[in-house]
């Protein structure tokens, strides 16, 4: 019998709204170290910003943040909240979008905004763990996430869990081309 080491072994902690709070250092760390390898390669200016922004974030309509650790420490995360009506989620298309995709109402999608594995703990299933944490019990009709399209990897794994590409977004000046992509959680 093969057991895993205590370091791959994970425990997954879910905070809503206020709680998410006070989990911001723990996020901090991880998100500077993940996303400063490529193809993100951003810095401590990013991560600057990252931090300012967290209380806008987890004061979102149902934000939920996922943090899993391992006995080494933090391992990974995964945050999001609801669209609203009226989100710029989906400013910047680079094609133009069907408004059935874009024509946000409260409750119809979810948005994962970042899912991150620190490098130690990939290829254990960690990132597919977080992604159902983070949607388990949600109501909303759909998630929706922008990904990389050179972040291959990341693709790869969305695909696998169901989501469907949607069109390119370049969210703001100086942003990087994202691929909109889309996952049905409920039949509506």
């Amino acid at each position: 019998m093969t057991t895993k080491p205590a370091e791959l072994t994970f425990t997954v902690a879910v905070y809503d709204g206020s709680a998410a709070r006070d989990q911001l250092d723990a996020v901090r760390t991880m998100y500077a170290e993940v996303y400063a390898e490529p193809p993100y390669f951003e810095g401590p200016d990013d991560v600057d910003w990252f931090a300012k922004d967290w209380p806008r974030r987890v004061s979102q309509p149902g934000f939920r943040l996922v943090l899993a650790r391992s006995a080494a420490g933090p391992a990974g995360f995964a945050f999001g909240h609801q669209l609203k009506e009226g989100t710029a989620w989906w400013n910047g298309a680079l094609e133009p979008l069907p408004t059935e995709v874009t024509e946000e109402h409260p409750g119809r999608t979810f948005a994962v905004i970042e899912l991150a594995v620190r490098k130690p703990y990939r290829q254990q299933g960690l990132a597919r763990a977080l992604h159902f944490a983070l949607l388990r019990d949600r109501q909303e009709e759909r998630a929706t996430l922008l990904v990389r399209p050179e972040a291959q990897p990341a693709r790869q794994m969305y695909t696998s869990l169901g989501y469907e590409p949607v069109g390119r977004i370049k969210p703001y000046e100086n942003a990087p081309v994202y691929q909109a992509m889309i996952k049905t959680l409920v039949s509506v």
